[in-house]
């Protein structure tokens, strides 16, 4: 027999049914969206800019995109002088995790300088690409360098260089040019991937095989280490916050297979579609409703 009360009963426990099943969904929100920065395609999103040529040529065609890999190449009669270049990413950012897989091969080129034998680097926080000077040989950055080992001594990689920067570490100001990190050697041919961690001007870090091998914070243009810059872009004591990301041609081949980057900067609304949990600077401009 129908009564109102069992129909009554019947509806709440189908409610309180749909609302236990909603909660029990997974949330999305710490569902991390890697940006490929390159994924063996998206070449358009990568400008040259060698010292003495203006930006957006690629000298003697030194950064190649061929066989789905980012190199850098020399041809056999290719004699260094002086004109080192940086190939650069199209966006800019402050906070990100980045992680790269790169190898070098073959030989450095005729008359390379000893230090950059298998030799380059991932250039964070630099400069506007278009600030920079026609003779300039490095962007104000932070170098996060990348070196292979000969085969037999030991050879650190993920090290430090500030060319037209000093940062911190520990408590105490770091003006020196470059500074090993605690990585193990990596020799011959093989892949390696490296990691970063940059939150800003108030922690940089980093990583080999999941490990801290290098931390600093609070960089700031100054230093030197760097020539023909441009006295409006070399403002002394400035904090580095955010800025482009670029590779180097520094005399010695290597190939890049992937360069991807998690961007920590977002919607931190919790209302919003976008949201993530993982976000650490709130950009509210791109929330999504």
């Amino acid at each position: 027999m129908y009564t109102p009360q069992k129909s009554l009963v019947a509806i709440c426990i189908a409610v309180l049914f749909v609302v236990s099943a909603c909660k029990q969904e997974p949330k999305q929100n710490n569902e991390e969206e890697w940006i490929s920065l390159f994924d063996g395609t998206n070449y358009e999103d990568w400008t040259p800019k060698f010292a003495g040529f203006e930006l957006g040529v690629n000298y003697k065609n030194r950064f190649v995109y061929e066989d789905s890999l980012l190199s850098v190449r020399y041809v056999e009669q290719d004699t260094f002088k002086g004109n080192f270049g940086h190939l650069y990413h199209k966006r800019k950012f402050s906070h990100y995790r980045l992680r790269a897989k790169y190898r070098f091969v073959g030989e450095q080129m005729t008359n390379g300088p000893g230090w950059a034998f298998r030799n380059n680097g991932l250039m964070l926080h630099c400069q506007e690409p278009s600030t920079i000077g026609l003779d300039q040989d490095f962007p104000i950055s932070l170098e996060l360098q990348l070196l292979g080992g000969n085969g037999t001594d030991d050879r650190t990689t993920a090290n430090l260089c500030t060319p037209g920067t000093n940062v911190v570490k520990g408590d105490t100001l770091f003006t020196p040019h470059c500074i090993g990190s605690n990585s193990k050697t990596y020799h011959g041919d093989q892949w390696v991937e490296v990691e970063a961690l940059v939150l800003g001007d108030s922690l940089v870090q980093h990583l080999m095989e999941g490990q801290v091998v290098m931390e600093f914070n609070k960089p700031t243009i100054g230093g030197g280490s760097i020539s023909g810059y441009k006295e409006s872009a070399y403002k002394e004591g400035a904090p580095l916050k955010e800025g482009y990301i670029s590779i180097q041609a520094e005399t010695h081949p290597i190939d890049f297979k992937s360069i991807e980057l998690l961007n920590l900067c977002g919607c931190m609304d919790e209302a919003a579609k976008n949201y993530k949990e993982y976000y650490v600077k709130a950009d509210n401009s791109t929330c999504e409703y």
